[in-house]
């Protein structure tokens, strides 16, 4: 250990699932909103422990061994804040829940700068927001998509984060989604349980592969069938990146409007994916009362169901 001042921070726990995974793999599943430079220099730092003992920034973890993570005190944001709507579903001191717009970016990106959630997030919250995200995803405990629409949660402080993180990697932290896909759906209920990572010809999607993957699980049933399409609700046991439109298209029932997993079906005038995240249910990292946040489908959602036509 190279410096005691990490035991002033905050800690987090978790056991590794898969043998022969890197270290700065496993921790931006540990804590999702660490990236992979971030996680390794904290290796690099001493601040993770791997069975008590400090590794270096490529080790790799077996089946089974315990990882601590202590993270670095709250870093300045440079973001600048923008005086940007917001519909807050639910706040107190240690957190705020947001119904996240269609369109909106989460963080500052290439090519989006400004104009995001974080931005509006600096505005409304000002300095109250944790700093483990870092200074371009300030509070920011998990994402979802540009074109997903729905509830999102951020941390005001780095306790609050910290425990928020913890519930994502135990999975006590639950996110249901409601999308439309494509065709009907014969079976009432299912559960998708197929690995996710990188696709191995295109890097900027995600794919169903056993190469560097991670286990991935979407619970889904049936809420009403359409002609030539299936209103579901989904119940993710897992959080990986897209894993629901991956998942559906997988089993060749892609979300409507979906034109990267999708890309040869219409999208019926949709600029973006019909996905809702609706259901947010955690453990206040204060009180410890368990909360269960919902939103409305919002109104493009209704539009687009109102164009299937009756049920059938």
């Amino acid at each position: 250990m190279q410096s005691s001042e990490i035991f002033d921070t905050e800690r987090i726990t978790a056991v590794c699932e898969n043998s022969g995974e890197r270290i700065d793999a496993l921790l931006t599943h540990i804590v999702p909103e660490l990236s992979r430079s971030a996680a390794q220099r904290l290796t690099q730092e001493g601040s993770v422990l791997v069975n008590g003992r400090a590794v270096k920034k490529n080790h790799v973890c077996r089946e089974g061994d315990s990882v601590e993570v202590f993270l670095p005190p709250a870093v300045p944001t440079e973001i600048v804040a923008q005086d940007i709507p917001l519909d807050v579903v639910y706040e107190d001191a240690d957190v705020i829940a947001v119904n996240k717009p269609r369109g909106m970016v989460v963080h500052p990106a290439p090519g989006h700068p400004d104009g995001t959630l974080v931005n509006a997030l600096l505005w409304h919250c000002g300095a109250s927001l944790s700093g483990i995200g870092g200074e371009i995803r300030p509070g920011i405990v998990h994402r979802i998509d540009r074109w997903t629409s729905g509830l999102i949660i951020a941390a005001k402080n780095d306790a609050a984060h910290a425990a928020l993180s913890a519930q994502l990697a135990d999975r006590s932290l639950s996110r249901v989604y409601e999308a439309i896909v494509w065709g009907r759906m014969r079976e009432d209920a299912g559960l998708v349980d197929a690995p996710i990572g990188r696709c191995p010809t295109d890097r900027k999607r995600m794919a169903v592969t056993e190469i560097s993957s991670r286990p991935a699980q979407t619970d889904w049933e049936v809420l009403a069938r359409y002609r030539e399409f299936t209103h579901i609700r989904c119940r993710l046991r897992t959080g990986r990146t897209h894993q629901i439109r991956v998942h559906m298209a997988h089993i060749g029932h892609p979300v409507l409007g979906d034109t990267v997993y999708a890309p040869k079906r219409p999208t019926r005038g949709q600029p973006g994916q019909c996905l809702h995240a609706r259901e947010l249910k955690f453990i206040h990292p204060a009180t410890g009362e368990q909360m269960h946040l919902e939103t409305p489908l919002p109104d493009y959602f209704t539009a687009a169901l109102a164009g299937l036509g009756g049920e059938i």
